[in-house]
């Protein structure tokens, strides 16, 4: 560890809330606690405790794991190892074993167990009939047991398009529980938390995007409106092989990016360069 990366680390304790927070998740081990549970046990207002848990996962110091619907944290056993070995590796003139129980403070780095990332994603786009419906099924099929997604339009249709319908279930995808539904339905108390929010139309024809919570990282892959385009039948089927061989490579692309060696801000820039990488 570098001495950068370990003031950066005691900065981010640096404050009452927090030191209360990382001794409370210490006395609940590898299992942590529900945010919401944080929040109770500690009286701290939601938007507060979220800014804390943010700043500490940012410098290694907690982890977080999705169960359903609740992101549940815990102390980074190892994160806090390597900042405790780093202030004592000069211990008794390089004889870290003269320096008492130091090294036993903590439980060994094997003990810290392996969590596998699961993410909720949401794709976007103005109908929810077509471009963002086809995201939707791909990523369930591409990403199963790793990805969970939905799809919503600002002005949903009253249905996805049958075209659409017909082409994925020819492909192997489940199509039984695709409908068009509106952004709204993922405001709600009750609504899966999101940590990606993908747009798939430019800037949705202008309207804003509702607030999906600060943990949700997003990005925009503008691709064509199937149903602006006016062409014949078979001009008309080619765009939409276009449409879902583009969403198909961008999906598995994003599918497929080291999650767990990235950080917020190199996310968000992989996914505007998915976007871009992909034309159809």
């Amino acid at each position: 560890m570098e001495t950068r990366q370990a003031a950066s680390m005691l900065s981010a304790l640096a404050q009452e809330t927090r030191l209360d927070l990382l001794r409370l998740l210490f006395s609940r081990g590898a299992s942590g606690m529900a945010a919401g549970e944080i929040a109770s046990q500690l009286g701290v207002p939601s938007s507060t405790l979220s800014f804390h848990l943010n700043a500490m996962e940012r410098e290694g110091l907690l982890q977080a794991t999705r169960h359903g619907r609740s992101i549940v944290y815990a102390v980074r056993l190892i994160g806090m190892r390597e900042l405790l070995g780093f202030l004592t590796e000069t211990c008794c003139a390089g004889q870290p074993g003269l320096c008492g129980d130091i090294a036993r403070l903590l439980p060994a780095p094997d003990e810290e167990p392996t969590m596998t990332p699961s993410f909720n994603v949401l794709f976007l786009c103005t109908a929810n009939s077509a471009r963002s419906i086809m995201a939707e099924a791909i990523l369930n099929t591409v990403g199963a047991g790793r990805f969970r997604a939905w799809s919503a339009g600002s002005a949903p249709a009253a249905r996805p398009q049958a075209k659409v319908i017909e082409k994925l279930a020819a492909l192997g995808h489940d199509t039984a529980n695709l409908r068009s539904k509106s952004w709204d339905e993922f405001m709600l108390p009750d609504a899966p938390r999101m940590d990606f929010v993908i747009a798939l139309c430019d800037m949705l024809d202008g309207q804003v995007c509702p607030d999906f919570g600060d943990r949700a990282v997003t990005g925009s892959w503008p691709l064509p409106d199937p149903m602006k385009f006016h062409g014949s039948e078979v001009e008309q089927a080619a765009l939409l092989n276009e449409l879902y061989a583009a969403l198909d490579r961008r999906i598995r692309i994003f599918a497929n990016l080291a999650f767990a060696s990235l950080d917020r801000m190199a996310v968000r820039k992989r996914l505007d360069e998915i976007g871009g990488s992909v034309r159809v």
